[in-house]
């Protein structure tokens, strides 16, 4: 029966535990899916999760891509059995202020360990990093960035996504144009950033421009409304998404939405509603997290016509196989000296102690038990 031959399409969902369930290995061999995201809850230990990438991987040609949110600190999902925990990007930004020279190189030794213990598992992609802002307000960013200046910001994404390139992954930069302004997070709320365009491009589209916006795989847009350029969140908006990011900044790779089950995707209606808008707007790739049974009816009820230079985008993004041979699984890799040596310098990286104030933290890790309660 697999694996079956069949292009990705532009769904990306989650599973709910440690195995696939039968009913899930239906739905991610339906044609419009083409990936999967995974959480917290989707993790054991090192076996587990190597076992169940690999199950994903034997349903379909071309396999399923597989993504997660790793970024460091809170938004962190797999943390022990193979998994270093990774600081907090502010503690880069920090070390930034003591010593840009040491801040480049944790930086860069943390993207190559984030990206090489993802790989050995079988995982594709992580959605990193965030390219917001520290403007010290917003709730659902934190200490998830950087730092406040954009310049910094980019010196130090960009030293985070050669590491992560050494080991072989590509990076997808959040949340386009910019989430760091607004105090509201957009998984309980609609926040509404109210500056004008200029002071937008000038300041958190900065990091975006010029060569960061060329390393960057993928990008993933805000559900903010920016009313003074447009009415709607930015991830259903053709004006940031084709006008600003595709022609403005440049940007050739591909567009993921923010999770379409996210209190600021609401304005776009239902579920079908929201995926056509952000489809339409120009996101290649949609993700609907933490509710299977939204995933089973965007699957009855939507037939968007494919677009062939979105699936190049798509498959672009994923790596190329096959992998080195020290990424072959989480054993090989114990035995790769250079990620050992990187590894020590990660551990090494003093935490940020301001004390993240953000509520985004636990997104995404809610328990099977929600799951099912909400399906």
């Amino acid at each position: 029966m697999y694996p079956l031959n069949l292009p990705r399409g532009p769904v990306m969902m989650d599973v709910a535990g440690t195995v696939l369930a039968d009913e899930e290995r239906e739905r991610l061999c339906d044609p419009l899916v083409g990936g999967v995201i995974l959480f917290a809850r989707n993790f054991t230990g090192s076996e587990q999760l190597a076992a169940l990438t690999a199950e994903i991987r034997a349903l379909r040609n071309p396999q399923l891509l597989i993504a997660v949110d790793h970024e460091g600190g809170r938004v962190q999902r797999f943390r022990s059995d193979g998994f270093t925990r990774l600081p907090a990007m502010r503690s880069l930004g920090t070390l930034w202020e003591r010593d840009y020279l040491a801040a480049l190189d944790a930086a860069r030794h943390t993207g190559y360990v984030l990206a090489a213990e993802l790989l050995a598992h079988g995982v594709d992609l992580s959605f990193t990093p965030v390219l917001d802002l520290d403007y010290g307000v917003s709730r659902a960013i934190g200490n998830r960035a950087f730092h406040r200046d954009p310049q910094v910001v980019g010196k130090l994404a960009q030293a985070l996504i050669a590491g992560m390139a050494e080991a072989g992954m590509g990076c997808v930069g959040k949340h386009f144009p910019g989430h760091g302004y607004v105090e509201a997070d957009s998984h309980h709320e609609v926040p509404v950033d109210a500056r004008d365009f200029d002071t937008i491009w000038n300041e958190d589209i900065a990091p975006y421009r010029h060569r960061l916006g060329r390393q960057l795989a993928g990008v993933m847009p805000a559900h903010v409304i920016y009313p003074a350029a447009d009415p709607n969140p930015a991830g259903f908006s053709a004006f940031w998404l084709k006008d600003v990011l595709r022609q403005r900044v440049g940007f050739k790779g591909v567009i993921f939405s923010d999770d379409l089950n996210m209190e600021g995707a609401a304005v776009a209606g239902d579920i079908v509603g929201r995926s056509k808008a952000a489809f339409e707007a120009g996101c290649d790739m949609l993700l609907v997290c933490n509710r299977p049974d939204l995933v089973a009816e965007l699957l009855d009820r939507w037939a968007p016509l494919p677009d062939a230079e979105s699936l190049a985008r798509v498959a672009a993004v994923a790596p190329s196989p096959p992998k080195a041979p020290w990424l072959a699984d989480p054993f090989a890799l114990e035995l790769h000296e250079p990620y050992l040596k990187a590894r020590e310098q990660v551990i090494a990286i003093a935490e940020d102690a301001s004390g993240p104030t953000m509520t985004a933290g636990t997104i995404g890790n809610q328990a099977v038990e929600i799951l099912k309660r909400e399906t």
